[in-house]
């Protein structure tokens, strides 16, 4: 399944600068996995060390959490929009 892949701005150094990238796969683990082969530099802010997602990483597919819809087993059909949204962490202190 061919789906596209919204790369948000801080990521977008790692795939030449673009903000989509199309990716392949019958699972969000397999569309991930597909998209951290071409493009190396992605694989530590997708996957932790142990294969699992990254915990800083949300990912939506067509604007649903993937938590929600079974982790890197959620499924995925031709013409499905990924997009990964690294979580954003601190603010200002008193």
């Amino acid at each position: 399944m061919a789906v596209t892949l919204r790369i948000p701005t801080v990521l977008r150094p790692a795939t030449g600068g673009r903000a989509t990238v199309d990716a392949v796969g019958a699972t969000i683990g397999e569309v991930l996995g597909s998209l951290s082969q071409e493009y190396p530099a992605l694989t530590p802010q997708l996957f932790n060390d142990d294969g699992s997602l990254h915990r800083f990483l949300n990912v939506y597919v067509n604007d649903d959490d993937v938590r929600y819809l079974g982790g890197l087993a959620a499924p995925v059909v031709d013409g499905d929009e990924v997009t990964l949204l690294p979580a954003v962490a601190g603010g200002a202190s008193a």
